[in-house]
């Protein structure tokens, strides 16, 4: 039997949800994107990779200055800053970062392995002593869960990452706190399911929404290509289940990724899709379509939080059902940004405050 209309909740109320994933850039980018995602979440966990890359605590306080800088007045949000872990990286300075009391985290990016990785780590063996450290003070390893070898598949790399790096070193250090980012595969999300310790995983919401059919629909549609790339059907759905299961290891982390539109429309295009200015909308329109709205707010707004032992938010935000149009595009610098689904209408929306 198909539920009425009326059965269907028109409105809904949360928490006030944080993103545990951004992307905000630096400089004119930085000012441009920074309200969309102040105006939907109180805090975020900001990527590192600047160029060039944010490696010492002293380089991410001065970036988090230029973040609360550009905050247009009026608006409230807290950065939540990380720094980009090199094969170098010393152990002095993991016990900085967390001394700092803004940096929350260290992020692996395996060289090579996105947008600006090329100063990322070739061998994580290298980096075992600044591990320890991490481990012993509780500073979260957040992991760009990919391998970079040529000869595996695109799409099998991250599968690969469990295998050949990620167990390992859950072995070698067990009280590692771990998030598995952007996870895109049945086998992320069982492993992060079933594993022991601590490890939780971000999950995106185009990951929720779309399979990699969608990049390929009446030709090749870039603002869909992001790394890790969309995957099968039955990848999606094993990543729904996840979010929709009310387990506390998975949570919200939009990986929103600014990029002009030349440089997406492009012969050889960046990956990432920006999301930040509806990333609400689009994770209610994936938990609708689950069936699932009553544990959107434990993905979106408590189960980041208790992972990184901070206070849930005390505001709340609500989203009407509501058909709207997104804008095709966004003033970006001197140029502009399609927005994921720009130009398109999608059905829930976020009510001003």
């Amino acid at each position: 039997m198909t539920p009425s209309a009326t059965s269907f909740p028109q409105e809904i109320s949360i928490t006030r949800p944080d993103d545990w994933h951004l992307h905000l850039r630096d400089g004119a980018a930085l000012a441009s994107v920074l309200p969309h995602t102040a105006a939907q979440f109180a805090r975020a966990i900001v990527m590192p990779n600047l160029k060039p890359p944010v490696t010492t605590t002293e380089q991410a306080g001065a970036y988090r200055q230029r973040i609360l800088a550009a905050l247009p007045a009026g608006m409230r949000f807290e950065p939540l800053m990380t720094l980009y872990l090199t094969n170098n990286t010393p152990p002095d300075e993991i016990r900085r970062a967390k001394d700092s009391g803004f940096i929350h985290a260290v992020k692996l990016y395996p060289a090579g392995a996105t947008t600006n990785s090329d100063a990322g780590v070739t061998d994580l063996r290298l980096c075992y002593k600044t591990l320890e450290v991490m481990q012993e003070v509780g500073l979260p390893f957040l992991v760009h869960g990919e391998v970079t070898d040529p000869e595996i598949d695109l799409f099998d790399r991250e599968a690969v990452f469990i295998e050949r790096v990620l167990q390992p070193l859950r072995k070698d250090m067990p009280e590692l706190k771990v998030v598995f980012e952007h996870i895109t595969t049945s086998e992320a999300a069982a492993y992060v399911t079933q594993a022991s310790g601590p490890i939780a995983a971000t999950i995106t919401a185009h990951h929720l929404l779309y399979n990699r059919n969608e990049i390929f629909k009446g030709g090749i549609r870039p603002h869909y290509y992001c790394l890790p790339v969309l995957k099968r059907e039955s990848h999606r759905l094993a990543l729904v289940q996840a979010a929709t299961s009310g387990n506390p290891r998975f949570f919200l982390g939009t990986d929103s990724a600014p990029h002009a539109k030349g440089v997406k429309e492009n012969a050889c295009g960046c990956a990432g899709c920006y999301t930040a200015l509806h990333a609400m909308e689009l994770y209610t329109q994936a938990f609708d379509q689950a069936g699932a709205l009553d544990k959107l707010e434990a993905f979106a707004s408590f189960n980041g939080p208790a992972f990184y032992n901070l206070p849930r938010n005390t505001g709340r935000i609500s989203l009407k059902r509501e058909d709207w149009t997104l804008p095709a595009e966004l003033p970006f610098v001197d140029s502009s940004i399609v927005p994921l689904n720009g130009g398109e209408t999608i059905h829930w929306k976020m009510l001003a405050e």
